[in-house]
Order: C-alpha cells, then structure tokens, then sequence
C-alpha cells in the first residue's frame, strides 16, 4: 500500500489571502476536516482552516500568504499520510487500495484489471483486458465482494454483461 493519498486537487486560488479551492477526492469535502497537514508537490504545508461549501474544500496553508503564492498551487495534487487520512466506514476503500485489482466473476472468470474509478452518483469502474477498455457501474448487484488485500474485485456475471460497456 501507497505511505500517502491522494485526497483532491488544487482548482484555483480564493480571495487575495492565499487561500485555495480544492476538488475533493474523498467522499465528502467535510472529511478535510481532520486534516492537520497536506502535502503538494513534495512540501508539506500545515492545514491553519478547512470550510466548505458545495462539495469543495477552501484551504488556508501555513506558507502560503497571499494569491500569487496560491496560484502557484494550481492544478497539482493534495496528498496525506495514510495514517493521518479520514477513517473509512466498513466496507468503503480507498480508489488508490483498489487501483491493480483483478476483476473476476463469482465462478473465477477473469474480466480484467481495475484501471480508473470515476466518481459519480453511482461509481464507474473502467477495466483493462487485452489492451482494451471496459466500463461498468458499480450498480446494485453488481460487485459481490471486495478483497483489497487479495486485490480482487468479484462480481456477478450476469449482472456484470448488462451494464458494461465494451
């Protein structure tokens, strides 16, 4: 497993103060409120606020005071620690645990490696399979069982041919 997470994106900068609007890549922008610190580009950057609003987070960073520091910032990566990342709920993972796990159906068919995640209202899995990609909503019915230690996804066949898209 990855030592650090990747928990959203720097959008752009916010007012003059140096603050910066983040898009979240948790489930809830609200899960920043735990974060003490954030990694971009390397630096460590420690967290003063968080407030939110709408599904992003505004982040004010210790060093960086004003918007040319902020602009700076833009489009790169948010990490943390693993350790200090929010707790998940039973049965919820991290995308990064997930990213490399074989897709199998319940008897042991193998569809293809779990390549990207896409967050929506209802998550949209794309597999590799021979060079070629495969999308599938993670619908009701759909994924039986989640195995990030084995790095394994199954799921069930037949509900798994009527959403996919080859």
């Amino acid at each position: 497993m990855e030592k650090m997470l990747t928990v959203g994106r720097v959008l752009k900068p916010q007012g003059i103060r140096g603050e910066v609007k983040v898009q979240a890549f948790t489930d809830s922008a609200e899960d920043f409120s735990g974060i003490r610190r954030v990694y971009i580009d390397g630096t460590e950057y420690r967290v003063l606020s968080a407030r939110f609003a709408q599904g992003v987070v505004f982040l004010a960073l210790r060093g960086i005071a004003d918007r040319n520091a902020a602009e700076l910032l833009r489009g790169r990566e948010v990490l943390v620690p693993r350790d200090e990342a929010p707790a998940l709920e039973e049965g919820v993972y991290y995308i990064a645990d997930l990213l490399g796990s074989e897709v199998v159906t319940e008897t042991g068919e193998a569809l293809g490696t779990l390549k990207d995640v896409r967050k929506a209202s209802t998550d949209i899995y794309t597999l590799e399979r021979e060079g070629k990609e495969i999308m599938f909503p993670v619908a009701e019915g759909v994924v039986l069982s989640v195995e990030p230690e084995n790095m394994r996804i199954i799921v069930d066949k037949k509900r798994y041919e009527e959403v996919a898209v080859l």
